[in-house]
C-alpha cells in the first residue's frame, strides 16, 4: 500500500517565520495563471445536484489571498450530451450548478471559456466503499505512544483497481489532513486507517471523508505531495509546479493549474470518548 500524508494548504504559497528577524526578499513574480478547483463530489445518500467550481489565479509569494476570476463560461457535459451550466455568483469566482446529475462510471467533460481561450478536461466518476460503522479508539497513538488514536475501516472492491483520498477534520487543525493510497497490495481486503493527534481529547469530534479517486488523480496528488516536500523524504526533490488534467486548447503555453475530479464520498463522524 502506498500511503502519503499532506496538510491541505494552498500549495502555491509558503509561510516562513523566524525567531528573531523576518527578512523579506525582493522576489520576481511570474505572470498569474488560472487555477481551477473543479472537485465534483457526490456524498453517499445525497442527490449530488449541488456542485461548485472555483476559479482563481496564482499570486505573488507574499500574497495572503488568491484573486478570484469572474466572467468565465463553464459547462460540464456527460456521455448522453446533457449539459450542466455552472453560473457564477457575481464577483466571487464561484460557479454554481444546482441540477447536476452524478452517475458512477460515467465520463464527464469540463469546458471553460475565459478571455477568448478554451480550457478542457475529462474524467470518470469514481465510486467508493462505505466506511464501516465500527471505529476503534485507543490511547497508544503517535510516535511516543501517548496520543488518542482512532481506527476506521472500509472494504476494498476486489473486482477493480481502486485509489482513495482520505480526509480527517478535527478541532485542533486549521485544515483537513489528507492521505492518498491505492490497493496495489491490499486488493479485496478490509482496509484500516488510523489517525492520532497530540491535542485530541474527550468530546472532540473527528470528521472522516473517504473519496474514491481515479488513478490519474492519485498520481497527481502523489506528485503534488512530493513537490511540496511533505512526503517524509529526508532528501526531497526540488519543488516544482505540478500540472493537472486541465488543458488550454487555444494556447498551450498559457496552461492552468488544478484538476477536474469526480468522486463519490463516504463520510463518518466520531466523538472521542
Amino acid at each position: 500500500m502506498k500511503l502519503l500524508k499532506i496538510m491541505l494548504v494552498p500549495f502555491v504559497s509558503l509561510l516562513v517565520t523566524g525567531c528573531e528577524k523576518v527578512i523579506t526578499a525582493d522576489l520576481k513574480t511570474a505572470a498569474p495563471r488560472l487555477v481551477v478547483d473543479a472537485s465534483i463530489d457526490w456524498v453517499k445518500s445525497t442527490t449530488g445536484n449541488e456542485q461548485k467550481i472555483v476559479l482563481s489565479t496564482t499570486a505573488g509569494y507574499y500574497n495572503s489571498e488568491f484573486p478570484s476570476v469572474s466572467g468565465a463560461v463553464i459547462t460540464v457535459t456527460n456521455t448522453t450530451n446533457t449539459v450542466f451550466n455552472f453560473v457564477e455568483t457575481p464577483g466571487t469566482g464561484q460557479y454554481i450548478c444546482s441540477n447536476f446529475i452524478p452517475v458512477i462510471g460515467q465520463t464527464y467533460n469540463l469546458k471553460i471559456v475565459l478571455n477568448g481561450e478554451t480550457y478542457t478536461a475529462s474524467e470518470t466518476f469514481t465510486p467508493v466503499s462505505k466506511i464501516e460503522d465500527n471505529i476503534d479508539q485507543n490511547n497508544k497513538g503517535g510516535e511516543a505512544g501517548d496520543e488518542i488514536e482512532i481506527t476506521f475501516y472500509y472494504q476494498d472492491d476486489a473486482n477493480q483497481k481502486n485509489s482513495y483520498l482520505n480526509s480527517i477534520n478535527q478541532p485542533h487543525s486549521v485544515f483537513p489532513e489528507l492521505e492518498v493510497e491505492d490497493d496495489e497490495h491490499t486488493n479485496g481486503n478490509l482496509n484500516q486507517e488510523s489517525y492520532s493527534h497530540e491535542k485530541l481529547k474527550t468530546g472532540d469530534r473527528v470528521d472522516i471523508k473517504l473519496y474514491g479517486i481515479s488513478k490519474n488523480y492519485y498520481n497527481y496528488m502523489f506528485k503534488l505531495i512530493v513537490a511540496s516536500g511533505n512526503d517524509g523524504n529526508p532528501f526531497p526533490t526540488i519543488p516544482s509546479a505540478v500540472r493537472g488534467n486541465i488543458i488550454n486548447q487555444t494556447n498551450s503555453k498559457n496552461y492552468a493549474f488544478g484538476y477536474f475530479r469526480l468522486a463519490e464520498v463516504a463520510t463518518k463522524s466520531y466523538t472521542i470518548k
